[in-house]
Order: structure tokens, then C-alpha cells, then sequence
């Protein structure tokens, strides 16, 4: 009799110890999943805290001699300005007097040097490695303040003087971004060699859709006859893109409080 009521005890035990191991194993995974609906609750209200900017987005075309221009925020347009040896990319305010400088310009260094904004056939590019230069990416002064700060620091920075061009740089690193993406060209090709400072940039003429004008004599450089184009371009926080065009809404990009940067002001201000 003792020796069943051990057996009938130790049974008992054993059944409570497995249970209360089940019931444990049943308030770990509720905590798990407690935990990961926690991480899923403030992973939603982050991104709702998150700032939405606005992306303008638009297209285009040109013929050589032929500007473009295209007003993308209140304040600000977008301008192909045509040149003698293809188009240059300029940002610049659109209600006020143009002067010797402009916010793309500034805004993508180096100056006076090759540039994502030059499409054409300065430097020694040929008109397939103008074309092969796709897309090109750039920035632009976000305000005004931010232009004016970057236009005093201009002659600091074609002097070398290394505290201007470290104000430059990190003022240009939080500026907003653009892309102006070839979507067909009409070139005359040129005849000479692929020069040095185009082989690392021009390596897309070959995918982007083109026709070569046979009816023209080849040139060393070629020519820039005709353009189909794509443009984005990223805006600051409170800044609106212009009604009748294209709108991506994106994440604001983070962007420093303090230091030399007043990037964050607004157009206006």
C-alpha cells in the first residue's frame, strides 16, 4: 500500500511539473508575439512620425539651339539651357533676376570642371560619350539662404582655401537631390578618340536608346542634335511641387540641426 500511494505521488508530481512546463512554454511564445506586435506598433507610429517630402517628376524634349524650363516648386525652376556645344542644367529662382551663379551650379561641384550638369561636348566628350553619361545625378540649393551661403563660399573655394571648401562641402552634402535621366537622343557621333575624363562617367551610350544622323559630315567631337529626357527632383520638408506635375511622395532625408547648414529654412525665408 505504501509503495502504490509513492507511485500514485510521484505520478501526481510529474504531472504537474509537466503542465506547469507547458504552461510556461505557452507564456513564452505569448511574450514573444506580445513583443513582436510591440515592435510592429512602433514601427507604424515611427513611420507616421516621419516626415513626407514631395518628389516633382517630369519629362521633356529639345533640339539643339532650343531651351527647356519648367517651374518644379514655388520659387524655383528647372532650366536646359541650350549652349553651343549641347545643354547645361540649371536650377534657378523664378522670380528673381538671374545672376552669375545658380543652384544646381553650387550646389554640384567641382566648378568650372567636367560636370553631371554639362550635356554636351565641352571637355573633349564626344557626343556618344555626352549621351553615355546617363543619368546624370546632381544637386541643388534647397533655399535660398543655403544658395547665398554657397555663393560666398564660391571664391574661397576656386582659391583652394581649405575652410571654405569644408563649409562648401558638408553645406552640399544636405542639399536635395536631382536626376535628369536620357530617355533618346539624336547625335551626330564624333570621329576622335575617347577622351581620359569621359571613360569612367560615359559607359551607358550602348543603353540608351539614340539614332545617329548619317546626313551630317563627322567631327572630332560630333554634335547634340536632339533630346528626350526625365527629370526628378527631390524637395525640402514644407516645400510643394507645382501643381500639373508628377508627385512621388518620399521619407524626408535627416539633416544635421546645427553647424554652418540652414538647409532646413524654407524657400521663402
Amino acid at each position: 500500500m505504501r509503495s502504490s500511494a509513492a507511485a500514485l505521488a510521484r505520478e501526481s508530481s510529474l504531472r504537474w511539473k509537466r503542465r506547469a512546463a507547458v504552461v510556461g512554454l505557452i507564456a513564452v511564445a505569448l511574450a514573444e508575439v506580445g513583443q513582436a506586435a510591440l515592435v510592429e506598433a512602433q514601427a507604424v507610429k515611427s513611420s507616421k512620425v516621419q516626415k513626407a517630402c514631395e518628389r516633382a517628376i517630369f519629362e521633356g524634349d529639345v533640339r539643339a539651339g532650343e531651351g527647356f524650363e519648367k517651374i518644379f516648386t514655388p520659387g524655383l525652376k528647372f532650366y536646359l539651357e541650350p549652349l553651343r556645344s549641347g545643354w547645361i542644367v540649371r536650377v534657378l529662382a523664378a522670380d528673381e533676376p538671374r545672376g552669375p551663379h545658380d543652384y544646381a551650379e553650387l550646389a554640384t561641384p567641382p566648378y568650372r570642371s567636367v560636370s553631371p550638369l554639362l550635356i554636351g561636348t565641352d571637355w573633349s566628350f564626344r557626343a556618344q560619350d555626352a549621351v553615355g553619361w546617363n543619368p546624370r545625378r546632381f544637386r541643388y540649393a534647397g533655399s535660398r539662404a543655403d544658395f547665398r551661403e554657397l555663393a560666398g563660399l564660391y571664391d574661397g573655394v576656386m582659391r583652394n582655401d581649405a575652410a571654405s571648401s569644408s563649409k562648401a562641402a558638408a553645406l552640399v552634402s544636405v542639399q536635395p537631390e536631382g536626376v535628369l535621366q536620357i530617355l533618346d537622343a539624336r547625335i551626330v557621333p564624333g570621329l576622335a578618340d575617347q577622351a581620359l575624363m569621359a571613360a569612367p562617367v560615359a559607359a551607358h551610350f550602348a543603353m540608351t536608346p539614340h539614332t545617329v544622323d548619317q546626313s551630317v559630315s563627322p567631327t572630332p567631337l560630333g554634335a547634340l542634335q536632339e533630346l528626350r529626357f526625365h527629370v526628378e527632383l527631390d524637395l525640402l520638408p514644407g516645400m510643394m511641387v507645382t501643381k500639373g506635375l508628377t508627385v512621388e511622395k518620399i521619407v524626408c532625408p535627416v539633416r544635421p540641426t546645427g553647424g554652418t547648414s540652414r538647409a532646413s529654412q524654407q524657400l521663402n525665408k
